[in-house]
Formats: C-alpha cells, sequence, structure tokens
C-alpha cells in the first residue's frame, strides 16, 4: 500500500504512521517538496485502503501488489518523462545518446561529438572512470575526463552523461554531468544507488548483466525511494550461454517493463551485442519495440579506441544509422529527436 499526501503538517503525517503502525505494518516515509510518499510493508487487504483515505493530509492511497512500488505502474498508471535538460525520455520522440566508451583526449571526444550532433544525436555520452574486467586495462582520464566532456559538452551544446562507480565520487561526477550512470556491474551496488538518489540529477540505470527483470525494477526502487524522481532504465544486454555476442540483447525486456513500470526504457545495442556489425539492425529492432531512447557508442578512429573499439561505429556508419532509425520510427509513429541543431541528411 502506498498512501499519498499533499504537503502534510507533521502532525498529519504522524497520525498516518502511528495508524500505520496500529495495523501491524511498517511505515517507511517519503518526504519530498510538495508531496510525502507513505509506502507500507506487511500484508494489508484492499479495504483498509479506505481507513486512511479520510484521514486529513491523505490525497491517496494505492494498493501495490509488487516488490517494486514506485516504480510500478499500479502506482503511477502513465508514462513518466524524464527530462534532461532539452531532452525527454518517455515522449513521442526518441533520442539518441552517442559518444565514446571512453573519453582519451580533448580533440578525440570533440570531433565525436561535433560529429554526433551534425547526425541529430540529442545527447554526449562518455566514460571518464572506467570500472574494467582486468586492473592493467585502462581506467579512464578520472578528473580530467569530466572536465573535457563538460566542456566539449558546452561547447557544442549538447548534455553530457557518465558513469560513476565510486559512491564517494557522486558530488564530483555531479558537477560535471547532466544525467549519472550505474552501470550494470553496480546496478547491485545498493550503497551507491542510496548516495546517487540523493545526487539530484537524472540517472540513466543499466540492467545487470544477469539480473532479472524485478531485480533490475527494484534497483530503481532504491534510487526512487532515496529521493530521485528521474530515473531511465538501460537494457544493455544479459549474460547467457552464447559465446558469439558479448551478451544477449533482451529486446523483450522493453515492452515487459514498460508494461511493468511506468519508467521509461532506453536500449544499449553497443554493449548488447559487442559487435559493430550487430549495432544497427539491433538500434533498429529497439526503436520497434518501442524503446524511449538509445545510447551508442561512436568513435572516430574505433581500431585505435582504448576501450570497447570492436562494438564502436564509425562516425559515418553512425550518420547513416540515424537516417534508418527515423525510417523506423516513423513507421511506428514515433519521431527521432534530433537535438540541438542536428539534423538529418
Amino acid at each position: 500500500m502506498i498512501i499519498v499526501m499533499n504537503a502534510p503538517t507533521p502532525e498529519q503525517t504522524n497520525r498516518v504512521l502511528d495508524k500505520i503502525r496500529h495495523c501491524g505494518l511498517e511505515p517507511h516515509c517519503l518526504v519530498g517538496r510538495d508531496k510525502t510518499i507513505i509506502t507500507t510493508v506487511g500484508d494489508t487487504e484492499p479495504e483498509r485502503g479506505e481507513q486512511f483515505e479520510r484521514l486529513a493530509g491523505v490525497e491517496r492511497v494505492v494498493s501495490v501488489n509488487t516488490p517494486y512500488k514506485l516504480a510500478s505502474r499500479q502506482f503511477h498508471a502513465h508514462n513518466s518523462v524524464v527530462a534532461v535538460n532539452d531532452v525527454r525520455f518517455g515522449a513521442e520522440a526518441v533520442p539518441v545518446i552517442a559518444g565514446p566508451c571512453a573519453v582519451e583526449s580533448y580533440e578525440q571526444f570533440r570531433e565525436t561529438a561535433l560529429a554526433a550532433k551534425d547526425a541529430g544525436a540529442a545527447m554526449l555520452r562518455g566514460g571518464a572512470f572506467k570500472p574494467r574486467t582486468s586492473p592493467y586495462s585502462f581506467q579512464g582520464l578520472e578528473n580530467e575526463g569530466l572536465k573535457i566532456m563538460q566542456a566539449v559538452g558546452r561547447e557544442v551544446g549538447l548534455p553530457v552523461v557518465t558513469e560513476v562507480t565510486d559512491p564517494r565520487a557522486v558530488g564530483l561526477v555531479s558537477e560535471f554531468a547532466d544525467m549519472l550512470q550505474i552501470g550494470a556491474r553496480n546496478m547491485q551496488n545498493f550503497a551507491l544507488l542510496k548516495e546517487v538518489a540523493l545526487a539530484g540529477r537524472p540517472v540513466l540505470l543499466k540492467r545487470g548483466v544477469a539480473a532479472t527483470i524485478e531485480e533490475w525494477l527494484m534497483a530503481a526502487e532504491y534510487l526512487l525511494s532515496g529521493g530521485s524522481s528521474e530515473v531511465v532504465l538501460c537494457e544493455r544486454g544479459i549474460r547467457t550461454y552464447e559465446n558469439y555476442t558479448r551478451n544477449t540483447l533482451d529486446l523483450s525486456a522493453v515492452p515487459l517493463v514498460k508494461h511493468l513500470s511506468h519508467l521509461p526504457v532506453v536500449v544499449d545495442p553497443s554493449h548488447g551485442t559487442g559487435n559493430w556489425r550487430l549495432v544497427g539492425p539491433m538500434a533498429r529492432a529497439a526503436v520497434a519495440a518501442g524503446a524511449d531512447g538509445l545510447i551508442i557508442e561512436i568513435h572516430p578512429w574505433p581500431e585505435e579506441a582504448m576501450s570497447d573499439g570492436p562494438q564502436s561505429l564509425t562516425l559515418a556508419n553512425f550518420r547513416q544509422l540515424t537516417r534508418e532509425l527515423a525510417k523506423v520510427a516513423a513507421a511506428v509513429g514515433r519521431t527521432i529527436n534530433h537535438g540541438k541543431g542536428g539534423a538529418q541528411r
């Protein structure tokens, strides 16, 4: 059960909390700017909600029978739209996020950003802190990478998303990025989720490599219950027995999650396949499946990339892909968000 209170007084809130405890339930209170949301843990009967609806300050009571409550459509029936500056996830237009896996230099990121914008990308991506399987692999430019991303993003006029890997670095990364990304390896890093929820930035939450749909939505619940109201989910492939691709991109998750949850869902076909030849077909399929955005890795010279070159599109290939995506989007009654100043040719 979820109880939504509209600007309640402390006395009104305490009365609701006391009544919840009297019913043998455990309350969890989330205080926002205008709303106070109280969730309950324990068995609740549908008719019990009527008792709370009559209490002063209570706006509505929602009965939710899933473990993920705030992320559920039972709590919020309509699609949520998450805004990152002028970019909107969950609206009719589908934004495309593009950029290199890792920021390697100012020149590399600037060239990529200019090409991405010109081809129609709405946002830039780039890695400053790179969690790698091997401790000997390139770990990113870290603070210098953040500065480069922010400078180039402002220069070309596109917002930037980057991954934060350490709870202690959330404040630092928030100073430079417009959107914070939780990577697949950190989807269940609960200390990180709690810290990111307090950062006041939109969040891109990637699905873990072995996570079920419910586990993914429960990770989103950590963000929502911690104070973040702007969460975008990202399907980026899961680990299966198949070894011809880096991961198995689960496109069935897109319509399923959109049925279960009100949160926008974007797709990462680059990590989902690990093969640049497969990125285009899976990106087109993702739009057809109802994805609310795409995140695609591109690089001026993929063969020289310091991270994930085999799955990165060239700048020319990315331009061609955005043309194709526009046709698929039109076929399913949507459009591609071309960003500021970007255009299809």
